[in-house]
């Protein structure tokens, strides 16, 4: 079993809100910013998105507002981010969308 994976530097925890079609997703970050986020290519077919599921966005370094969804998270995961201490982030991102 792999290791469970948290935001690191430079990534934050988003909520996809919505699918923009190509690749892209509105994405609704831990720190209250609305990015647009695309999947890459070498994740196309092999991680499916849904409008409600949590997500690991890396933030883009010349460009904030927009990032690449680097990971999704199961609903079992999320129980675990809260145990983790990210239940803040979690409670806010519901708040938000």
């Amino acid at each position: 079993m792999s290791e469970f994976r948290v935001p690191g530097e430079g990534e934050v925890l988003g909520k996809v809100l919505e699918m923009l079609g190509d690749g892209r997703f509105r994405v609704i970050c831990a720190d209250g910013e609305i990015r647009v986020a695309r999947l890459p290519g070498r994740l196309r077919k092999k991680l499916w998105l849904k409008a409600g599921d949590y997500v690991i966005v890396a933030l883009w370094d010349f460009e904030k507002d927009k990032g690449d969804i680097v990971h999704k998270y199961d609903k079992r995961d999320v129980e675990e981010l809260k145990r983790r201490g990210f239940a803040e982030a979690i409670e806010n991102l519901e708040r938000y969308a």
